[in-house]
């Protein structure tokens, strides 16, 4: 089948298209060997040796791993509590801040993610300086756990890696049952209010899923990819494939909180 055409309108006029490519378990739409980069979206993978290395994990802990956050005051205490673990501070983190982002490299969205890399690091007795870094013992267990495949950098400065879609909806057969489990036990704090993934989280218990950068979108046996990168897509096209009437329709608001227009997959 085709690529789905999500519009964009206001009022009665399309201001915007999107092309959307899909792979769920029973369907495909657009190109099922489209390659994408994993980004955010290898977060459950990338936290495995954090799972490794300890039996005593709180699901705060491993689902911030996971995370993609927004600096919500929880998600930051869960942060913290990793970095206490790792015997670290926010100054061992090393993916840099984020502009308009609040504590410096503790409210990265992706300080959950390297928290969980420096813990990993302690248990192991590897290194904290270049835990980022391809040639440091961390990511090349990553990559192990990923596969063989081709990485560029991430934008933490870590290495992100290429796969088609079909293997992206395939990717979290890979992810242990206790990660799976502090995502399902805490998705709020995996994305955060609003966030696609914790929405979907709540509306089917049972699945994980995770955003990632430019348009990629992974949970169970699913994985979607905006061709052009833009996340507003993503949301009405799980709503028409997994049969989530709240998720079909996406509101176009103004600054003054006004409905204007909607987000739909066209026919």
């Amino acid at each position: 089948m085709d690529a789905f055409t999500v519009e964009v309108r206001r009022g009665d006029v399309v201001e915007a298209v999107h092309r959307v490519h899909v792979v769920a378990a029973d369907e495909v739409h657009g190109d099922a060997a489209l390659v994408c980069l994993l980004r955010s979206s290898a977060k459950p993978i990338q936290a495995i040796p954090l799972v490794e290395a300890y039996d005593d994990l709180d699901d705060d802990e491993l689902a911030i791993a996971c995370a993609s956050h927004q600096a919500e005051p929880a998600q930051l205490d869960a942060v913290r509590k990793l970095l206490a673990r790792a015997g670290a501070t926010a100054d061992d983190l090393e993916h840099g801040t984020q502009p308009g982002r609040p504590e410096g490299t503790l409210g990265h969205n992706c300080s959950g993610k390297h928290a969980g890399m420096l813990a990993a690091c302690r248990a192991n007795g590897w290194p904290f300086e270049g835990y980022g870094l391809p040639q440091h013992p961390l990511q090349r267990r990553i990559h192990e756990l990923v596969g063989g495949v081709e990485y560029a950098t991430d934008g933490c400065g870590v290495p992100t890696f290429a796969t088609t879609l079909a293997e992206a909806a395939s990717l979290f057969e890979r992810v242990p049952p206790r990660i799976r489990a502090a995502m399902q036990a805490r998705p709020e704090l995996v994305g955060g209010e609003g966030a696609d993934d914790t929405d979907l989280m709540h509306a089917r218990p049972g699945l994980i899923a995770k955003r990632g950068a430019e348009g990629l979108f992974c949970a169970d046996g699913l994985a979607v990819k905006v061709e052009d990168g833009s996340t507003r897509a993503i949301r009405p096209v799980l709503g028409v494939v997994l049969g989530i009437d709240e998720f079909v329709s996406v509101p176009v608001t103004n600054s003054r909180r006004e409905i204007v227009g909607e987000i739909t997959v066209g026919a």
